[in-house]
């Protein structure tokens, strides 16, 4: 299990000493991906140097509103700082507005811009259709992202195995899924990785794991 797992502190007031115990924690339980706010990406390189631990953090969080330049902007710093995976949420507005041309774009324009690093989408499925989640999908293959990401956890609703399943049902070979977003138990994260998950974002990775030492 440890090696689904992108172990998650995007917590308003998490502290140093706060993400400090994130990456003890995973470089303990080798998990595959530690993720946290922009602002402490620097911290974790230091704390996990010497790893194979994965360092993500978030674009456009928690609402996917700004502008895809400011976005852009991000995504580059991230990687300057140390950054090797970039979670992005998408302009939910624009795919309302059925503006599936700008989408595109604006995730073409990241992944063009963090050099061949990772980039996993987020569409905060909570707030999406059958066909908007479809319609995502198709996008994330088109543009041969690494990952299409189910939730900010910030939203309503977080992953749902009958979400998972729908993307694993309409994507390419390439595009891999993040079930992110509810997930506090290994019943849970084994669910999702059955339907098709072949990461999972949670801020519960201790308890996930002591569920699979049972």
């Amino acid at each position: 299990m440890n090696n689904y797992i992108d172990a998650t502190n995007l917590n308003p007031t998490a502290t140093i000493d706060d993400i400090t115990k994130l990456c003890e924690e995973a470089i303990i339980n080798q998990y595959a991906c530690v993720c946290v706010h922009p602002y402490y990406v620097t911290l974790v390189k230091d704390l996990l140097k010497d790893t194979h631990i994965e360092i993500a953090t978030v674009i456009g969080f928690p609402l996917g509103m700004n502008t895809k330049e400011a976005k852009e902007f991000e995504a580059i710093q991230a990687i300057e700082l140390g950054a090797t995976e970039i979670d992005m949420v998408i302009n939910l507005g624009a795919l309302k507005d059925g503006a599936y041309q700008y989408v595109q774009e604006e995730i073409e324009m990241i992944r063009d811009s963090i050099g061949g690093k990772t980039l996993k989408v987020i569409i905060e499925t909570c707030y999406l259709t059958k066909d908007e989640i479809i319609k995502m999908t198709e996008i994330c293959n088109k543009t041969f992202v690494n990952f299409i990401k189910t939730s900010t956890g910030f939203g309503p609703e977080g992953a749902k195995v009958e979400d998972i399943k729908l993307i694993n049902e309409n994507k390419n070979d390439v595009l891999e899924i993040k079930a992110s977003g509810g997930i506090k138990t290994y019943h849970d994260a084994q669910e999702m990785i059955e339907a098709g998950a072949t990461r999972i974002g949670t801020s519960h990775a201790a308890d996930i794991m002591k569920g699979e030492i049972k």
